[in-house]
C-alpha cells in the first residue's frame, strides 16, 4: 500500500509541475491514506455485481484518479484527449494495449468505447504493476482473474 500511495504521491507532483498548475486550493483532496483506500475498495466490492465498479480517490483539477473494482470484462476504450494510469493494488487480469476497437462508438467528444480489441499487445498484470496509456491509445482489459483493483488516473494534455 505505500508503494501505491508514493507511486499517486509522485504522479500528482510530477503532472502539477510539468503542467504548470497554480497551486490548489487547501480544501481540494489531495491526500488518501491506505485506510482511505481500503474503505473505498470495500464500498465498491459491497455494491451489486458489475463488470466494473469506480469511486473517486483524489481530485486536483485538471488530474483526477480513481479506484476500479473489475470482477470481469468490460469494454475496451479510447481516450483521445487524455493519458490513462494504472496501478494494480490487488488481484491480476490480462491488459491489452494498442490495436482497434471491435464495434467502435462514440461515447462523448474525447472518448470511445468498443467491445473488444484485435492486434492489440497483452499481458499479464498483477499486484503492484504499473501502466501507462499514451493518450489516443486503445486500452482493455481482456481477462479478469477473479477480481483486480487498481488505481486510475487520467492525465489530460491540455
Amino acid at each position: 500500500m505505500r508503494t501505491f500511495l508514493a507511486v499517486c504521491g509522485s504522479l500528482f507532483a510530477l503532472s502539477t509541475l510539468s503542467a504548470q498548475q497554480p497551486t490548489p486550493s487547501p480544501d481540494l483532496k489531495s491526500v488518501a491514506t491506505s485506510a482511505d483506500v481500503a474503505a473505498i475498495v470495500e464500498r465498491l466490492k459491497s455494491q451489486p455485481a458489475q463488470p466494473l465498479r469506480t469511486s473517486p480517490l483524489l481530485q486536483l483539477p485538471p488530474y483526477n484518479a480513481n479506484i476500479e473494482y473489475r470482477t470481469a470484462v468490460a469494454t475496451a476504450a479510447i481516450h483521445d484527449t487524455e493519458a490513462e494510469l494504472f496501478y494494480v493494488i490487488d488481484g491480476s487480469g490480462t491488459f491489452v494495449i494498442g490495436g482497434q476497437l471491435v464495434d467502435a462508438q462514440r461515447t462523448n467528444a474525447e472518448n470511445s468505447t468498443g467491445k473488444s480489441v484485435t492486434g492489440g499487445m497483452s499481458r499479464k498484470v498483477s499486484k503492484g504493476d504499473v501502466m501507462l496509456v499514451p493518450q489516443g491509445t486503445v486500452h482493455w482489459f481482456s481477462a479478469i482473474d477473479g477480481s483486480i483493483t487498481l488505481m486510475s488516473m487520467h492525465l489530460p494534455r491540455k
